[in-house]
């Protein structure tokens, strides 16, 4: 039994069985995988089909002449017939006028007359017939002959006659002679398409590898030329399938190897004797491009047919324009006023370019004429898009190094003001003057701890302070632009401390100092004596707000440039206004994409805000000085607007200060029991109802503030790391009140662990010794330091405080603090009431002193 067919064998004849019959393969079949040792076998199979087709043909030729032959001999037999007919039909015509002849006679003629007109009209049925295949045999003849000589035209239109003849044969299409007839025509129709196929590679040859383009309009020895070639096309309506592989080979062969700008070297462009290639070296130039370009089309405009130009118009234009513009022009646009006259020189060439085109008969030139026009546009886009791009890669190379910068600010202070910052440590009394001021006070009684801690800082002149510097606004989140004067790092510099404040000699005479008096507010007139004093602070930036401000003075210096008159003619000059926007741009790139930065730092969000501030202020010198400028022209100097700018960026500063705060607020509140009572929190396993306290949680409390004091301090500015380390100790104060505050009762043994936390929490008072703030020349002698806390967190420190005092105090001490102390500054009579209900037994002492509280709410005044 023989094996089976071999892979490539079954291929093969699957395919001639679909190309003879119109069969699909088995599956068995159509899944075998096709390569190369495939095609010659199919093709060896399929030319056996055709050769076997031809044959058949030829027999079928053979066996029908004969019966051709019968056809012609049985028409002369009926034209016979048909004159016997004609004859029998004058004899029975004049035998019907016989007055002799029968009525049956005359029936049977009369029939027999009918049946000869039919067979006549059969006959001559079939002879035209047999007339019109034979017309048909003939032209399909002519078409071989035509097809043999390479006249491809002639083929094609006598293969359209022949389709027209066989349409006019009174036969039906089933018939056979027919079925043959047409198999024979789409045969020749397949061969002449072959030849087709050849004279046209011959006309028009691409050679991708060699990167070569050969159009002839006509070959020695060939019959057919482009302008037939073209007949053909549309006769095979192969019109735009042709033209679109010319035109995708001719783009893989020419156009995209020149046009290829991230090959390290460029081939130029050579036409010769009807052949375009690709040879040699070229620059990277537009203008070397566009005169390639220039050879590219002039060549196939000269060697294509018109009515083939216009395909290339709309097939190959297109693409061409979209690498020119979005590649070779943009990479050419430059981003600043540097190398302007070769972008100048640029869109002159261009726009020649593009004349070139339609003189050419282009069309799709629209980008290319856009580009043009908006060539100025396309320049500014181009600057934004590098001053943006700037940015992100700045940000994007981190902060850098940081630096301490100096920031100096004045205040006018009273005498008043002056005494509470020598008594707070915050000037040294080597400046005898303002030490003068503090005339000692008058003499007190002795005073609890809270008392003493609360005394100075509550005075009139530290509330002056705050409220000259903005603190406490906005729940005491966000600072303002004016902190007092970080102490010096060294001793050495210490004793230039009454320098750094502006405080000097009063060696003025009376006018001036009037003269100065007027300058000042009125509050600071009325009957108190007041001094200018000169702020200086030190806090740290990142590298990241210089690098911001060169981008935006290069940037508004080349829109400054445009304005001038050297730039009368340019192009670009229409686009300076635009160009002065751009530092808007940039600064909203800054506040988009700087908290993802500055976020991955220690005390990220701190430095965001040191260095949005110090870019608004240094904007805000910048515009103040553009103004003043005479080498700019006053068009310039008024497009400049970076007032709304620089509220963005205070504004943005303080949303990352107070973001910051926020944040660290949250993590305090829930390493304090965050929604819970930390007082009445159970350890593991207990079960117990007594109250507890979580020495632990306060701990980390203040470890964490001690952690970000640390961080921060060497970032802000001093007064504003007051303020943010006095917020996060208000915060912390303000929870633990709060605790206190909800429970309902207290023993004595709970009250004292309370006071122990509470005492944990006060070590935040470390963080605001004066000593430690402003340096060891804020330290009076022997004389202990009383901490600034309250200052910086007036919210809630001092409550904690003489919280402490309350839980600490039998009922005479309560109600002296309430009666006599300054509990009542802190607290009100409902709150002491309700502390004195949970920590006190019920009886006529306790009732009594609740009834004198509630009769005296404010004993103060």
């Amino acid at each position: 039994m023989a094996g089976p067919e071999a892979p490539a064998a079954q291929i093969a004849q699957a395919i001639v069985d679909f190309a003879v019959n119109g069969a699909f393969p088995e599956d068995r079949v159509s899944s075998l995988a096709i390569d190369s040792s495939t095609s010659p076998e199919a093709i060896k199979a399929l030319a056996d089909a055709k050769a076997k087709l031809q044959a058949e043909i030829r027999t079928i030729n053979e066996e029908t002449a004969d019966d051709v032959k019968a056809w012609q001999e049985n028409a002369q037999a009926v034209q016979d017939d048909i004159l016997r007919s004609k004859a029998l039909a004058s004899e029975i015509l004049k035998a019907s006028e016989a007055p002799e002849v029968s009525g049956t006679i005359i029936h049977d003629a009369e029939t027999k007359a009918d049946f000869l007109i039919r067979e006549l009209s059969y006959n001559a049925q079939v002879y035209e017939a047999l007339k019109r295949i034979k017309t048909v045999n003939q032209t399909l003849d002519e078409v071989e002959k035509a097809r043999d000589e390479r006249r491809i035209l002639d083929a094609l239109l006598l293969l359209e006659r022949s389709w027209k003849e066989m349409d006019a044969v009174p036969v039906s299409k089933s018939c056979r002679v027919l079925r043959l007839l047409d198999v024979r025509a789409f045969e020749l129709k397949s061969d002449v398409h072959g030849v087709f196929d050849r004279v046209w590679d011959a006309l028009i040859h691409v050679d991708i590898k060699q990167h070569r383009v050969s159009i002839f309009r006509a070959l020695e020895g060939e019959a057919m030329n482009l302008e037939d070639a073209v007949v053909g096309l549309k006769a095979y309506k192969e019109v735009d399938q042709r033209m679109s592989r010319l035109c995708h080979d001719i783009d893989q062969a020419i156009l995209h190897p020149r046009m290829d700008i991230s090959r390290g070297q460029l081939p130029t462009v050579h036409v010769q004797e009807g052949t375009l290639q690709l040879q040699g070296v070229t620059d990277k130039s537009a203008k070397s491009l566009f005169t390639d370009l220039d050879r590219i089309f002039s060549f196939l405009v000269q060697s294509l047919p018109a009515e083939l130009v216009e395909t290339v118009s709309s097939t190959l234009i297109p693409e061409t324009v979209q690498r020119i513009t979005t590649v070779w022009l943009d990479s050419v646009v430059p981003s600043s006023l540097k190398d302007m006259d070769q972008f100048q020189s640029v869109i002159a060439d261009t726009k020649d370019f593009c004349n070139r085109l339609k003189a050419l008969g282009f069309t799709n030139l629209g980008p290319l004429q856009d580009w043009t026009e908006s060539a100025p546009r396309v320049w500014l886009s181009k600057c934004r898009e590098a001053a943006l791009d700037a940015v992100r890669k700045k940000l994007a190379n981190g902060l850098g190094e940081s630096k301490r910068v100096e920031k100096l600010e004045k205040e006018v202070v009273s005498v008043q003001d002056g005494k509470q910052l020598v008594a707070n440590g915050a000037v040294s009394e080597e400046d005898h003057e303002w030490s003068a001021w503090d005339d000692g006070g008058d003499a007190a009684e002795p005073r609890s701890s809270a008392e003493e801690s609360a005394s100075k800082p509550q005075e009139q002149g530290a509330d002056d302070i705050v409220d000259a510097w903005g603190w406490g606004d906005d729940g005491a989140e966000e600072p303002t632009e004016e902190k007092p004067q970080e102490s010096k790092e060294s001793k050495g510099e210490e004793d230039d401390v009454v320098e750094a404040w502006g405080w000097g000699d009063e060696t003025g005479n009376d006018d001036d100092e009037a003269n100065q008096l007027q300058d000042q507010p009125p509050a600071a007139q009325t009957g108190q004596k007041t001094r200018e004093l000169v702020l200086k602070e030190l806090y740290s930036i990142s590298s990241l707000p210089q690098q911001v401000l060169d981008l935006i003075s290069s940037v508004v210096e080349d829109a400054a440039a445009l304005t001038q008159e050297t730039f009368a003619n340019s192009h670009v000059a229409s686009v300076a206004a635009g160009l002065f926007g751009v530092p808007t741009l940039v600064l909203a790139m800054f506040r988009a994409v700087a908290p993802y930065h500055y976020s991955s730092q220690v005390g990220g969000n701190m430095y965001l805000y040191n260095d949005a501030n110090y870019l608004a202020e240094k904007l805000a010198e910048f515009a103040a000085s553009w103004k003043k400028r005479d080498d700019i022209s006053p068009n310039a100097q008024n497009m400049l607007r970076l007032d709304q700018d620089i509220k963005s960026l205070q504004n943005f500063a303080s949303r990352a200060y107070t973001n910051e705060l926020t944040l660290q607020k949250t993590v305090l509140r829930d390493l304090l029991g965050g929604e819970q009572n930390l007082l009445q929190q159970q350890p593991p396993g207990s079960f117990t109802n007594t109250t507890t306290a979580s020495p632990t949680a306060v701990t980390a409390a203040v470890a964490h503030i001690n952690t970000l004091a640390a961080s921060w301090e060497p970032i802000l500015a001093r007064s504003v790391w007051q303020q943010a380390v006095g917020a996060l100790a208000d915060a912390a104060a303000s929870k633990l009140v709060a605790d206190v505050m909800d429970l309902t009762s207290i023993s004595q043994d709970e009250a004292y662990r309370i006071a122990g936390l509470i005492s944990e929490v006060e070590k935040i008072d470390e963080l605001f010794l004066p000593s430690r703030m402003y340096g060891s020349s804020a330290r009076k002698g022997g004389e202990e330091e009383v901490p600034l806390t309250a200052q910086f967190a007036p919210g809630s420190w001092l409550r904690l405080k003489y919280l402490s005092e309350v839980l600490q105090s039998n009922l005479r001490d309560v109600r002296f603090l309430w009666m006599e102390g300054e509990l009542s500054l802190y607290f009100d009579a409902e709150e002491v009431v309700e502390l004195i209900k949970a920590s006190f037994e019920d009886n006529p002492r306790t009732r009594e002193v609740l009834r004198e509280i509630r009769a005296n709410p404010r004993p103060r005044g």
